[in-house]
């Protein structure tokens, strides 16, 4: 984690008053409303940097994850034009059969009507 200037400056200034009530704690002491509020404020400064560390584990994982979504988006772009090569074969394999079959059909019916004008002339 990345502290900034402030950030040490805060925990720098409230340190020797948090060990000074420590220390008073320790003995038995009671605690003034200035000691709770200080333990309060290092509390929430902890508790603020406990939230800043894993705010910067959940950055580091969601780009971690775009970075496995880029790649993914990469396959399937990859995947897509193996698809479209694809579709073209079949496409040119569906037009040979039909003109195949078209020349099929074509040449037996010159055929049956050649075949019927034979047949008319007997």
């Amino acid at each position: 984690m990345n502290k900034t200037y402030v950030d040490d400056m805060l925990i720098e200034m409230i340190t020797p008053k948090v060990k000074e009530i420590e220390e008073k704690f320790t003995k038995g002491e009671g605690l003034s409303q200035d000691d709770i509020n200080t333990l309060l404020l290092k509390s929430q400064y902890n508790h603020i940097n406990h939230l800043d560390q894993k705010l910067d584990e959940t950055i580091d994982s969601v780009k971690a994850l775009e970075g496995k979504f880029t790649a993914l988006e990469a396959k399937f772009t990859a995947l897509e034009g193996k698809f479209e090569l694809q579709q073209e074969k079949l496409e040119h394999i569906i037009q040979k059969s039909l003109n195949k079959n078209m020349l099929l059909l074509i040449t037996v019916i010159g055929l049956f009507l050649m075949l019927s004008k034979i047949i008319d002339k007997f």
